[in-house]
């Protein structure tokens, strides 16, 4: 025999929203795994010019969401328990458990607000200059040059490829855009997509990030409510618990 009358209500409330906090623990797990492996990002991510990665801020988001979500599966799994089975000890280590989660989160919510155009910001720098070396190769005259000349003028162009198929854009704004189909045109270069009507690559890279850490945002703020609900009901039940009768 264990609680009984509203307490109980609680014990079973709490089971549930664990039980929600465990799926979005996966769900979080699911996303920042297909965020890491999405082929958009990740065939980005891995550019290199002249010995320069590209920017891994972004990556560093992805891998603190894939660890908060494993954590918020096994302490989801340690509320339904602890919930069940009316264990002051596991209900207890169950809320400092959820402190510790969500002052992290809050933490992450605010690093993540304070640098939410950094991610675009820096891979723009990054595209720019790249197709500003591209230009300058292609505005030298058709001398014969040294292999590290030709070898570095292949890595950008093909820097520059991936960024124009992967996201169909081409240039950096819409009259760079034009230029670059020119000189394409012209045989001067070869970089844009040959599929579709490209747009500027500001605009893809801003689009594509920006997207992605809304999606991330929206997650943390439906997790955060859920975590508020359950610190409130794990202490009721854990009092409830200590104040019955049978124990």
């Amino acid at each position: 025999m264990g609680v009984e009358g509203c307490t109980k209500c609680i014990k079973y409330m709490l089971f549930l929203f664990n039980f929600i906090f465990w799926l979005a623990g996966g769900v979080i797990l699911g996303v920042a795994l297909w965020l890491r492996h999405d082929p958009k990002t990740s065939n980005l991510l891995v550019l290199q010019i002249d010995g320069n990665q590209a920017p891994n801020t972004f990556y560093i988001s992805v891998h603190i969401l894939i660890a908060v979500g494993a954590v918020m599966m096994v302490v989801g799994f340690l509320g339904c328990y602890g919930a069940i089975q009316e264990s002051q000890c596991l209900l207890g280590t169950f809320f400092a458990c959820l402190i510790i989660l969500f002052a992290c989160e809050v933490a992450a919510g605010i690093w993540g607000f304070m640098n939410k155009d950094t991610v675009a910001t820096e891979m723009i720098s990054f595209y720019d200059s790249a197709y500003e070396k591209a230009m300058t190769f292609s505005a030298l005259p058709a001398l014969p040059g040294t292999e590290k000349d030709n070898k570095e003028k292949d890595a950008v162009n093909a820097v520059l490829r991936v960024f124009h198929e992967t996201l169909n854009c081409c240039g950096q704004g819409k009259t760079t855009s034009i230029l670059t189909q020119f000189t394409d045109s012209m045989g001067l270069t070869k970089l844009c997509p040959t599929a579709g009507t490209p747009v500027g690559c500001h605009q893809r890279i801003d689009e594509l990030f920006t997207d992605k850490i809304g999606m991330i945002g929206i997650a943390a703020l439906v997790v955060a409510v859920i975590m508020i609900f359950e610190m409130i009901f794990s202490m009721v039940l854990c009092c409830g618990i200590r104040n019955s009768p049978v124990y």
